[in-house]
């Protein structure tokens, strides 16, 4: 299990191994993102032709690909969807992606907060299992809602003997529902072949009822594509039918256009440098050593990134922006007016933010390090008498040692 850094950025390269235990907090962090700009090495990857050029491989034979949107602009979209279809005949779901939760779930009908519209300019669907030919519903005695009670992704009504869930999200949002049973439809890529309409049966949630963000519709989507690596994520699902590797491969595009890759495979590029993952850990950790500003090492104690105790560097495309140690915030130039722009830390800036802010760099085990430069933990929120007001992309989780590098503009591999 590895990490890897090449010049597009950073990959987060892993076998999921299935977990004896949940050791994180209940609930699970779903934000937004922000900004991590390599545009010319995104722009050069997301645009390849996966099928003519082979670049995706995986060794059960192919990769199972999934279309990307969104963008990282918190102040537009600030999240990431794929579009998926379920059911007989096939019906499009656009999801967000997270792999900070492990579940697959869609707006079911009836659902009560469910919103009817997204401001995303997608149509939002409704599954019905009564519509769908191969649809059924997962019982209390079903060995798959067990799978789900042992990571308490997954509970039991006795009264319907329907498998149920409820998740709890960190931004308050939440959803509730019950198991279903029934088809994912999927392109396959083989080499240079392509193979479309494949189908394999899965389980995923059925969405009745909602609460907090996930009622709104600015901003709405279907539901949300876990990718954690519990039993009933589809990656576990799929892995355990022998029709995919337990490993999955995701590049958020950073430029404006948004959107990028999410296979159920590997990606294989050159110049990678590899950084190993923290094994039997419930998130994907990373051995976070150090951080330096300019090229100097800041004075951080190294047990800060140590994970022990729901502590430890953390990578999860459900959280927005970067969660760190207070030090790195005291990077930022005297040079620069700061003002407060909704309760966050933001700067005037009427030079180029290159020349005002330093570069940073997360170094990782095995000497793997993400350079990150101004324009990618900053925001560019608005501008005042014609000088921009950016906004620091890191935040302090408080009370908490843990970090957490959020949906942002480089790619991830798991």
């Amino acid at each position: 299990m590895a990490a890897a850094f090449g010049r597009a950025g950073l990959f987060v390269a892993v076998a999921v191994l299935p977990l004896l235990c949940r050791g994180f907090p209940a609930t699970l962090n779903l934000e937004r993102a922000f900004p991590v700009d390599h545009r010319a090495e995104l722009s050069r990857l997301v645009n390849r032709d996966l099928v003519r050029h082979g670049r995706l491989l995986q060794s059960s034979g192919g990769v199972i690909d999934f279309h990307v949107q969104g963008t990282f602009d918190p102040f537009v979209v600030g999240l990431y969807y794929a579009k998926v279809q379920l059911g007989s005949p096939p019906r499009d779901f656009y999801v967000q992606i997270d792999t900070g939760s492990d579940v697959l779930w869609v707006s079911c009908r009836p659902c009560n907060g469910c919103p009817e519209s997204s401001g995303l300019h997608i149509p939002l669907n409704f599954f019905d299992p009564g519509s769908s030919s191969t649809a059924s519903p997962v019982s209390c005695s079903d060995q798959r809602c067990s799978l789900g009670i042992q990571s308490s992704d997954s509970g039991c009504s006795t009264q319907n003997n329907m498998c149920s869930y409820t998740f709890q999200y960190g931004d308050g949002s939440g959803t509730s529902g019950y198991y279903v049973s029934d088809l994912l439809n999927f392109d396959t890529i083989v080499g240079n072949s392509l193979t479309a309409n494949s189908t394999a049966r899965i389980v995923f949630g059925c969405s009745t009822t909602q609460t907090g963000d996930l009622t709104k519709s600015d901003r709405a989507v279907d539901g949300i594509f876990g990718f954690g690596q519990q039993g009933l994520s589809v990656i576990s699902q799929l892995a355990s039918e022998g029709i995919a590797p337990k490993a999955f491969s995701h590049c958020l595009r950073g430029d404006g256009d948004g959107g990028g890759i999410l296979v159920l495979g590997e990606i294989v590029e050159p110049s990678i440098v590899y950084t190993p993952l923290v094994p039997s850990q419930p998130h994907y950790n990373l051995n976070l050593q150090s951080i330096s500003v300019n090229g100097q090492t800041l004075p951080i104690d190294p047990s800060v990134f140590a994970t022990s105790n729901g502590q430890g560097t953390i990578v999860d495309s459900g959280t927005t922006l970067a969660y760190v140690t207070d030090e790195v915030t005291a990077i930022v130039s005297q040079a620069a007016r700061v003002v407060l722009s909704k309760g966050n830390q933001c700067y005037i800036i009427s030079l180029s933010v290159n020349e005002v802010f330093p570069q940073l760099s997360l170094n990782f085990e095995g000497g793997a390090s993400l350079l990150l430069g101004p324009q990618d933990y900053l925001l560019q929120q608005s501008s005042i008498d014609g000088s921009a007001v950016w906004c620091m992309g890191f935040q302090k989780i408080q009370g908490q040692g843990i970090t957490i590098l959020g949906g942002t503009r480089h790619i991830l591999k798991s």
